[in-house]
């Protein structure tokens, strides 16, 4: 018997809805603010991201301060600029179907799409009304959010969270059609409209026995990935090569690297990384989303690096940065959702 999916939603908090799951924090982050000494203290931890990359910050330009070496090829793409010239551009870079496509300013994975064909890449176009980014498509077998943070005072950082995003397939029996195997898949469930409107009569297909069918390539939460816990890869080692990753963005102190890499040995070697997004000050640990977390652990190591950013903030506003004003930061929030 499956149970329906809002008696789930009670009671596995990683579907919980964000504010949900932030409400019981807000005594803390009061703290914090009081230790702080500003309602928007957090917006000082990354003096190099606009607001500290707490909202409506610019992917375009927060990858530019990482070395090219852990970069896919990206293409910045204006608003309005013709799809002729976009054309053009794919050549000049060298960039080849298919590619990832996603907003400039953006958050939890909202259209971010794999681009399969030239027909794909020109109706994103026309939908997208903003900027947007075209990255070269990453095939490394390992995918990770690794959130890294230093104290301005220190020299080198911290990982203090690595998770390895597990993405939406299902495996077939040679029997039941896709959409009887998403039904009959806890996670997939929560994804079934949408992958109906997305597949189309495809859904229908009946998988042969042990085909496994990649049902969403984009790793995000909400999108059906499973987030697994692998802070057990954390070690002197990790914390050194993310400390060199970061060593050239000046500003950036706080802040979680999606990214791909070719094995957990390239990793510590620190080669065949490829970085696609770094988020700042509103960045999770994503660890504390794994199935077999408990809602204790994950209020304990959130409250860590809530205040773990409350004393990159102190330190920084000791050093003359001033934190954005709420009245400004509202703003900001406002012009992002139009």
């Amino acid at each position: 018997m499956r149970l329906p999916l809002f008696l789930i939603k009670i009671f596995n908090y990683e579907y919980w809805s964000w504010w949900v799951f932030y409400l019981p924090m807000v005594p803390y982050w009061l703290l914090q603010t009081i230790r702080a000494k500003s309602l928007t203290y957090f917006t000082a931890v990354n003096p190099g991201i606009e607001g500290g990359g707490f909202y409506g910050e610019h992917k375009s330009e927060i990858l530019k301060n990482i070395a090219p070496e852990y970069l896919p090829v990206t293409l910045f793409v204006p608003e309005n600029v013709s799809f002729e010239k976009v054309l053009s551009q794919l050549t000049d870079k060298n960039l080849k179907f298919p590619v990832i496509a996603k907003p400039n300013v953006g958050e939890r994975g909202t259209s971010v799409v794999k681009i399969m064909s030239e027909t794909a890449l020109k109706e994103y176009h026309e939908d997208m009304k903003a900027d947007y980014l075209i990255q070269e498509f990453i095939d490394y077998p390992i995918e990770l959010g690794v959130l890294f943070s230093r104290l301005p005072s220190e020299k080198k950082g911290r990982v203090s969270s690595v998770t390895i995003k597990e993405f939406l397939t299902v495996t077939g029996d040679g029997q039941l059609s896709i959409e009887e195997l998403i039904q009959n898949n806890t996670r997939a469930r929560f994804q079934l409209n949408t992958l109906q409107k997305r597949m189309g009569k495809s859904i229908k297909e009946v998988l042969p026995a042990n085909e496994k069918r990649l049902l969403e390539p984009i790793g995000n939460h909400c999108r059906g990935t499973k987030f697994v816990n692998a802070n057990h890869l954390i070690n002197t080692r990790l914390h050194e090569v993310f400390s060199q990753i970061a060593e050239g963005f000046e500003g950036f102190y706080y802040g979680r690297f999606d990214m791909k890499v070719a094995s957990i040995e390239d990793l510590y070697a620190g080669r065949n990384i490829r970085i696609m997004e770094l988020n700042g000050v509103s960045s999770d640990p994503g660890h504390i989303y794994d199935p077999t977390y408990y809602l204790w652990q994950a209020y304990k190591d959130l409250s860590w690096h809530w205040k773990r950013v409350a004393e990159i903030s102190i330190e920084n506003q000791k050093r003359g940065v001033t934190p954005v004003p709420i009245k400004e930061l509202l703003q900001v929030i406002r012009k992002h959702f139009g």
